[in-house]
C-alpha cells in the first residue's frame, strides 16, 4: 500500500495553518510531525482522516500496482485527544459500537475485544462502565479501537497522553507490530514514541516550505 499527500495545505475559519505539504509512505513506514503548539500538526491529522476539508492538494491510498486510489479516511483509524467512549457504556459496548460502525479494510479482519483487551493489559475489566476507569485505562481502551477493526492507516495525535511507562512500552509493540504486518502510522507528539526508522516532517505553520519538511 502507498500513501500519498501531494500539495495539502489548510485553513481554520480564515487563518490558513500550513500550505504545500506532500509526502508519501508506504506499507511498514511511520511518520512523526513535530513542531510547537499551533504548528498545524493536529489540523494536518484531521485532514488525513477527513475531519477537516483541505484548502487545496489530495491525500489517498493506493492498494496495490494499477488499483483506484482511494481516500485515505476510508483505510484510516483516527485516535486523538479525546477517546471518543461513552462512559455510561460499558467497555464492551464501546468497542463493539466501533468495531461495528468503522468496519474492516479490504484484506484484514480486526481481532475479538477481550484479545485486543489483552494486548493493552487490561484483561477481564471490559465489562465495567467506561466511566469507572482510570485515565489511563481509558487511554488504553482507546488504543483497543485501533485493534478490533482493522485499517491500514493508524492516525495518531498524542497518542500517549495519559500513559505511564509500561503503557507507552505496550502502545510501541502494538504500533511495531502493526508495521510489521503492513500497516502504515502517521503520528504528532511531544514525547518519544521509541518507533524505530520512523520518518519526521517539522511542521511550521503557515510560513511551511517543503524545504523545511525534514523527511
Amino acid at each position: 500500500m502507498r500513501l500519498l499527500a501531494d500539495d495539502l495545505s489548510a485553513r481554520r475559519g480564515e487563518e490558513l495553518i500550513f500550505r504545500g505539504i506532500s509526502f508519501g509512505l508506504s506499507s511498514g513506514d511511520a511518520m512523526v510531525l513535530t513542531g510547537p503548539n499551533g504548528s498545524g500538526k493536529s489540523t494536518l491529522l484531521r485532514v488525513l482522516a477527513g475531519l477537516l476539508r483541505a484548502e487545496t492538494g489530495t491525500a489517498q491510498v493506493i492498494e496495490a500496482e494499477g488499483a483506484e486510489p482511494r481516500p485515505v479516511r476510508e483505510a484510516s483509524h483516527y485516535l486523538g485527544h479525546r477517546n471518543a467512549m461513552k462512559l455510561e457504556l460499558t467497555v464492551t459496548e464501546n468497542l463493539a459500537f466501533w468495531r461495528d460502525y468503522i468496519g474492516n479494510f479490504a484484506g484484514g479482519e480486526g481481532i475479538d475485544i477481550e484479545h485486543a483487551a489483552d494486548l493493552v493489559g487490561l484483561t477481564g475489566i471490559t465489562h465495567l462502565p467506561y466511566g469507572y476507569l482510570s485515565a489511563g485505562q481509558q487511554r488504553r481502551f482507546a488504543m483497543a479501537k485501533l485493534l478490533v477493526a482493522h485499517r491500514p492507516v493508524w492516525i495518531l495525535d498524542e497518542p500517549t497522553a495519559a500513559l505511564d511507562a509500561d503503557a507507552d512500552a505496550i502502545f510501541a509493540r502494538l504500533i511495531e507490530t502493526h508495521r510489521a504486518q503492513g500497516g502504515l502510522v502517521i503520528a504528532a507528539t511531544h514525547q518519544p514514541l521509541g518507533l524505530r526508522d520512523a520518518r519526521s516532517l517539522v511542521m511550521t505553520g503557515f510560513e511551511y516550505d517543503e524545504l523545511e519538511a525534514r523527511l
